[in-house]
This record gives structure tokens, sequence and C-alpha cells, in this order.
């Protein structure tokens, strides 16, 4: 007998994932116990922008490996009654003492995760070389004093509850501790909290699993509710920051915390299907993502997504991502292990919130500031290492970046917001989903749970396994395709959250089957 094993399927199992229905506010995260923080915040008074400051700052202790107080990010806010979106900018800015010399070039290529150039060291992808200005709190500071209406106190409180009970010890945080132990045990605060005895903490056999402090996080949440958190950045913890800073050998100065401010714009206004889509602009996936539409905007569509339209998608993203890396400069290098996070909100008046928030790589940096327990972002790997490159490294500078947060709006009601975590796959699961609503008509539960394409390179396209056999035969024949499974890990496609305002006054939100601890949740 001749034998052919058949491809290893990790999942065989069909995956679900609820949403969340009702008229009033829902908040939509990566974990549930963070969204519920938002909804708590909502039911307190709170408007959309406390909920998502709220569970942004929660997310900081129960998702420490995708965001967090050392990290970055885009917030997308429509405020009912407004015409138009808003950006909140507190994306990646480089330290003003970072300098291109300190990032030796070895020759080779990076053969693991990473298809940069090598750096000797690997010190732009971890260590105290690769911090970029963490600005993610100064992004939550100036929301929270623009628009928000409960006090700092009471929009931390959730966060700095589920810091003191800890993050949970079960199969989802040793796979992720577990895939980063290897740089983790380099750092000793990232070793002692992250490797007990060297290892990554394990969920119990049975029973249910525990949960254990992240150092002095729940300290610090607690310190910035009482003084505010500009503190990250002109106090007590911005003084700690330095002192481990300059301890490790890292260039981040002062100066850089103290001048470090969110910079709201006007978001960027694009005509679809009749509607109006509100984008992040800028050195954001915006364009790229406007380049994607106009492609697509004479794709004949049918009763629901055919072969023809998806050869048709990835045709427009392979020509999007192509001037995306020659004209603008490449960002989240291919493969990279990039781990961000995206919550969407909105609150019984219909005002929308769509935020993205990043560490970069999963884990960051990989390190622990002792005295305050913020995991700091690796956001200098976003930069070329070469010299002379549209995104080279340089002290002061912006890098290009794949968040894409986005609100759709009919007239000047918000209706549609959603983002995802991912890197280069966000823009193929966002404008995805947009468009199985918007062109196909999909309810929110069909369209989180229908098949997928993914490009994040204008060589080849990944296609979800579960698509029909003439979907799949005709991306085989338009190019080099390879088909995946949807699961928790390998990472083959981005986490979408979504939230849709109908005309009636029925909301919904959904988040991605894929995701496990990621959940809706509506005000009852």
């Amino acid at each position: 007998m001749t034998y052919v094993p058949s491809p290893h399927f990790t999942q065989n199992w069909a995956l679900s994932k609820p949403s969340a229905t009702g008229k009033r506010g829902i908040v939509v995260s990566q974990v549930r116990s963070a969204a519920e923080a938002g909804v708590a915040i909502l039911d307190a008074g709170g408007n959309a922008i406390d909920a998502a400051v709220g569970t942004a700052l929660a997310l900081a202790a129960v998702e420490p490996w995708n965001s967090g107080l050392g990290g970055i990010g885009f917030a997308l806010v429509h405020r009912s009654g407004q015409p138009t979106a808003e950006v909140v900018d507190f994306g990646p800015v480089a330290p003003q003492g970072l300098n291109p010399s300190a990032f030796k070039l070895t020759g080779r290529m990076k053969q693991d995760l990473f298809a940069w150039p090598e750096v000797e060291g690997d010190a732009n992808i971890h260590g105290p070389l690769s911090f970029a200005i963490p600005s993610s709190t100064a992004g939550y500071a100036h929301m929270h004093a623009k628009w928000g209406k409960l006090p700092l106190a009471e929009i931390m409180a959730p966060a700095i509850a589920l810091a003191k009970r800890g993050l949970p010890q079960d199969w989802f945080t040793t796979l992720k501790v577990g895939s980063s132990a290897s740089v983790l045990r380099h750092y000793p605060e990232s070793a002692r909290i992250y490797l007990p005895d060297g290892l990554p903490p394990v969920a119990p056999y049975q029973g249910s699993p525990g949960f254990f402090r992240l150092g002095a996080l729940p300290d610090t949440l607690e310190h910035l509710s009482r003084a505010g958190l500009r503190d990250q950045y002109e106090g007590d913890i911005a003084t700690s920051i330095i002192a481990d800073v300059k301890d490790m050998g890292g260039v981040l100065s002062a100066d850089d915390l103290h001048s470090c401010n969110a910079r709201i714009l006007p978001a960027t206004q694009y005509k679809w299907r009749g509607h109006t889509l509100e984008l992040a602009g800028g050195l954001t996936a915006a364009p790229t993502m406007m380049r994607v539409l106009d492609q697509m905007a004479t794709v004949p569509l049918g009763a629901k997504p055919d072969a023809d339209w998806y050869v048709a998608l990835g045709r427009a993203m392979k020509q999007a991502y192509k001037e995306r890396l020659e004209g603008l400069g490449d960002a989240d290098p291919l493969a990279a292990e990039t781990c961000t996070t995206h919550l969407t909100v909105i609150d019984q008046d219909g005002t929308m919130v769509a935020l993205t928030t990043t560490l970069l790589s999963s884990m960051g940096s990989r390190v622990v500031l002792p005295k305050s327990g913020i995991l700091m972002n690796n956001g200098v790997m976003w930069f070329d290492p070469r010299p002379n490159q549209p995104n080279s490294i340089a002290g002061g500078k912006r890098p290009l970046t794949n968040m894409s947060p986005i609100i759709l709006r009919d007239g000047d009601r918000p209706w549609f917001a959603a983002g995802a975590s991912g890197g280069r796959r966000i823009l193929a699961a966002v404008t995805q989903m947009l468009a199985f609503v918007t062109d196909f008509g999909m309810t929110l539960d069909q369209a989180a749970h229908f098949p997928r394409i993914d490009v994040s390179d204008p060589a080849y396209l990944s296609a979800d396994r579960r698509l029909p056999s003439d979907v799949l035969d005709a991306l085989i024949a338009d190019g080099p395709t390879e088909f995946v499974e949807h699961g928790v890990m390998p990472i083959n496609f981005a986490c979408p959250n979504v939230i849709v305002s109908y005309d009636d006054g029925n909301r919904s939100g959904i988040s991605d089957a894929a995701s496990p601890w990621s959940a809706a949740v509506a005000q009852q």
C-alpha cells in the first residue's frame, strides 16, 4: 500500500464567536475582561472616549504582549453630532538621540522572523536601543482631557483592579510567553516576571488557572490614577523610566518624554459606495487601503464574494503593496511577529471610537522596566536599518506603520467602525470586513465568520483553506498561493474587531473567531 499523508490540520473543529447586540453601548476588545471594563465605564456614565481609554489601559494588565503603557498607536473618534471624525495620532517617534551608527549590519538577512538585513545583536529588535518613545499614555491623556466625561480615577479603576488580580495563567498565556521566552530571558525583570524558574508559567493540568503579578505595573497604574497620565512624561514615573533606561544603556531621554504629545488631526475622507470612509491617514495603512478600494470600485458584485472577486481583490492588494513599498518605504517587516491590539467602542449617543495600539513585536522590546513595570515597545524595528532608504533609522523620525482604524459614516452619522491587529495582515482583514458588510449585505455575524484571503507582500497570496474549491483554484491559477488555516497559531490572518450601528437603533459588535480571549460586550 502506498500512503500519502494528507495536510496536517491544527484545528479539526469549526470555530465561532458570539456577537453582542443591543441599543446602547458596545465595546469590542481582544480580551473579554477589558471589554467588560469598558462597559462598566459606560454604565457609570462615561462616554465612548472614556470607555476606549479605560479599555486600553485595562489591556495593559491583561494582554501585555500586545500593548500597554510602553506602546504607541492611533485612534479615530467620531463624536455624535459632529460632521466628521478626528484622528488622535500617538504614533511612533524615534528618540532624538537615536544614532543610526549604533545599528551595524552583519551582511546577512534575518533568517527567522524578520526580513530586514540583520543588525549586530538584533539591537533594533529587542533591548534598550529598540525603544521608540512610548506615546500611548500621552494619547489616552489627550483623548480623556479633550472629550472625556468621567474623572480619570474612575476610568482607571477597572485597569487597576485587573492589574492587582494579575495576568491569567492559562494555556494562551503559556503560548504567548513561550513564543518570546528565548529573548525575555536576556532581561532580568522580564525573566523574573514571565519565566519563573527559567520557564514560561504553565496552566494547571486540571481545575481553574490562577493569576500572576506583572511586576510594578499595578503600583504604576495606581500612581497614574492619582497623579494624572502625564506623570509618565513629566513626573515620578518619567523619572523612573529614564533611570532604568540609562542603567540599560538606552538613549530615550527626559526631553523625549517631556515633548511627547498626541496630535489631533482631521480624518482622511474617502467616498465609498454612497458613504464616506474615514481613515487615520498619513503614516498608517490608509493610503494603501484607498488604493485597494480604487481598484475594486469597478469590480462586478454578485450575491456573495466569488472567485472573480477574490482574484480581483488579491491583484488589487498586490499592486497597492507594491506601490506602498516602492514609494513610502517598508513597515512591519514581512513575517515579523507583530502583535497589536484593536478595540472598538460605541456609546448610547452614537459616538464611535476605533483605536489601534501596539508594542510592535509580541512582547515588544521584551524589556520590562523594573521600577515601573512598563513593558517597552520595539518601535525602532519599524525602520529600515539600511542607510539612505525612505524609512531609514534617524533620531526624531516617524516611521510608516500598518495600523488601520476606520469609521464609515452615512452623512454625518458614524455607523461602521473597525480595525484589527496583525501587522501587514491588518489591511486585508479590515478591507474584507468592510466589503462583506457594505458590498454584500452580510450581517456582522456572517461577515466575521466568512473566510478571507491575505496579501502581505506583492509576490504571493494566502487563502483560508475553507474557501470554496473554485475560489482556491482561481487564486492558484492567478499566482503563487498558499492554503492556510485561520487559527490561534500560526497567525495567518489579522484579528478584526467591528461594530455596526443600524438605522433602526440596533447595534452589533463582534471580534475574530480565532482570537481565544476576545469578545464583544454590550450594555444591558
